[in-house]
């Protein structure tokens, strides 16, 4: 534990620091240039030149030799023939449409788009006939659109809008329009028809044909047959208007309750003919309502964005060390999510906060470009994530930069880690999120109470109805995800409304859990001067300080741990695999394997699955004994 500062002397301030000097920046050349030997060199060769060999200082003992890491073969070495990979796995032979990024990248059933189709159509003819409608009509979805950047003609690579990726499954194709009938079903995809330059500069384009059994949809046309076949399907047949009332163009408006944007409604030249017909009032719930619960399929293709993800983190975990600068963390992360899993998007803005920089909650943004060199003592808190087929993982680490823990470091750290073991607990159907972050408050303040810095005899729920958990905890605990990072439907009509709250009020949703939710659990502590300051002179907050101790962790940033977690029918099921118990921690960074042979922290609910012939399999990680 670090000396108190005398409290009737102010703490000075540090001093600005110099320019990057030759000498930091020949120690990051040399990180970055040990990185790229050990990926480049065989295993023999790979583990001479592992950047922690037998350290004492990540967490091992003199004289202790470290078990070996068994090397993650890349993907390029994975060229056997799928048959032979699936016999070799002892799995059954993939008979179904699928999307894989090739090798053995997960593959993605076609019927997952299906199934999320067939639900959309079932929740609006139900939605319909509660409203006294028959629920004829048509949904028309709008793809995202190929964007250039600012007036120049470079194209960022497209992603595809996800509200239409759900529904069809279309991630590599631009431009595209999306049509269902209601109430049978039948899907139409439109894609564009391309020229001939086109062709010459992009490649040729699938035929109608292929489109059509690449999406498992029942029919593709040329965006410019959309009108006439827009027109065809609103056609009212003789005698069912007076029966059934006119068939609907059911189009998506609606408000992203974390954004604060709204969503489009398809569009096109000649769709004002049918202004009587369109609807936007039934798509948006639905659609929204349907995302927020994910099915098998969903689940199990978020299984692999976040194993991905957490090997990538255990990647840089081992690699971090001072010296290094921030966007070198960020960058292994980056190549091992694509070159390891087909990861071409990132979830969000990779955030790689070191030293103080943990205090900015979403540093890493283009004014905070992950640029900070690292030093010995800091902590690193990084909180990123990748994506596959447009599903996201969102993980944070936290753990010092030399692999060992302070005193200071080590209590703030294990106070978090029991807030996010508390809330993984009590997950279940019917609890309440809202409640979840109360409980996620309760245990950081009373680490911080054994810390010292917070009145050791203070109540705890004195503190929590003088808003102090959020001082140190300015966020929500977590939320839902899926194709977004802050998935949709976090404050639909009819669940619970946004709290007022200071800490409560920062919740992307307050609903009561449901079995088929998957919610972020990221609970964190930070020492935020500006929060601070105002704590300090504000009379209800002030009086739970420990004169003095609050000066050891200015400047320290913050811990922030987080974790994807499905709820199930009978509570719920982690699908982070990251390290997390301290001493999980110190061992990755000493070298050892991951995953590793014990669980040591079973309570987290982790569930231990790996990568087979482009499927995720389960394996055998036992809890560690008693």
């Amino acid at each position: 534990m670090a000396d108190t500062p005398n409290p009737t002397r102010p703490r000075p301030r540090p001093r600005p620091r110099p320019l990057l000097s030759v000498r930091s920046a020949l120690a990051a050349a040399a990180a970055a240039a040990s990185f790229l030997l050990l990926r480049s060199c065989p295993p023999a060769a790979a583990a001479l030149a592992s950047p922690h060999p037998q350290n004492p200082a990540k967490g091992t003992k003199p004289g202790r030799r470290m078990a070996p890491t068994p090397a993650m073969p890349p993907l390029a070495d994975r060229r056997s023939v799928p048959a032979a990979a699936e016999a070799a796995a002892g799995l059954a032979p993939i008979d179904f449409p699928y999307f894989s990024l090739g090798l053995d990248t997960y593959r993605v059933p076609a019927e997952l788009h299906r199934e999320n189709r067939q639900r959309l159509v079932g929740r609006m003819l139900a939605s319909s006939s509660s409203a006294g409608g028959e629920g004829r009509g048509l949904v028309l979805l709008e793809g995202g659109k190929q964007t250039t950047r600012y007036d120049t003609d470079h194209e960022p690579v497209f992603r595809q809008e996800s509200y239409f990726h759900w529904a069809f499954g279309m991630a590599d194709a631009p431009d595209a329009y999306g049509a269902i009938s209601l109430p049978g079903g039948r899907t139409t995809v439109f894609v564009p028809r391309r020229s001939l330059d086109y062709t010459i500069v992009c490649g040729a384009v699938p035929d109608l044909d292929q489109v059509r059994d690449q999406y498992g949809v029942d029919e593709a046309r040329y965006v410019d047959e959309l009108p006439a076949f827009v027109d065809e399907e609103l056609r009212e047949v003789d005698g069912s208007e007076e029966e059934e009332g006119p068939p609907r163009l059911h189009l998506l408006r609606g408000l992203n309750t974390d954004s604060g944007n709204m969503a489009i409604p398809a569009r096109y030249d000649g769709i004002s003919a049918h202004a009587d017909r369109r609807d936007f009032d039934l798509l948006f719930p639905s659609i929204a309502e349907c995302r927020v619960r994910k099915t098998a399929l969903e689940v199990g293709l978020m299984r692999y964005t976040h194993w991905v993800s957490c090997m990538a983190h255990v990647e840089v975990m081992r690699t971090c060390r001072p010296g290094m600068m921030e966007y070198q963390l960020e960058s292994l992360f980056q190549h091992h999510t694509y070159t390891h899993g087909g990861c071409r998007h990132m979830s969000y803005t990779c955030i790689c906060a070191c030293g103080p920089n943990p205090a900015v909650l979403h540093y890493g943004h283009g004014g905070r470009p992950n640029n900070r060199l690292l030093e010995p003592g800091d902590m690193a808190l990084l909180d990123m994530g990748a994506e596959y087929h447009c599903y996201a993982s969102d993980i944070t680490c936290s753990y010092p930069v030399d692999g060992t823990f302070t005193p200071d470091q080590r209590a703030v750290y294990e106070a978090v880690l029991e807030a996010q073991v508390e809330v993984i607990r009590r997950m279940r159907p019917a609890a309440s999120w809202t409640e979840m972050h109360r409980a996620a408050e309760r245990c950081i303040l009373r680490g911080l109470q054994g810390a010292g810095i917070l009145a050791a005899d203070a109540d705890i729920e004195d503190m929590i109805a003088a808003d102090l958990g959020a001082i140190f905890m300015p966020h929500g605990l977590g939320h839902l995800i899926g194709l977004d990072t802050h998935d949709v439907g976090g404050y639909a009509e009819g669940t619970p409304p946004r709290s007022e709250r200071p800490g409560l009020s920062k919740l992307r949703t307050a609903r009561i859990l449901e079995a088929g939710m998957v919610l972020t659990v990221e609970p964190g502590c930070y020492f935020i001067d500006p929060l601070l300051d105002l704590a300090l002179a504000d009379p209800r907050q002030a009086k739970f300080f420990v004169p003095g101790r609050l000066d050891d962790f200015r400047g320290m940033g913050g811990v922030r741990l987080e974790d994807g977690v499905l709820v199930t029918e009978d509570g719920c099921e982690n699908l982070t695999v990251a390290p997390r118990a301290v001493e999980e921690v110190l061992d990755v960074m000493g070298g050892r394997q991951w995953p590793p042979e014990r669980d040591v922290m079973p309570e987290l609910k982790r569930n231990w699955v790996s990568r087979e012939a482009g499927r995720m399999v389960p394996i055998d990680v036992p809890p560690a004994k008693a």
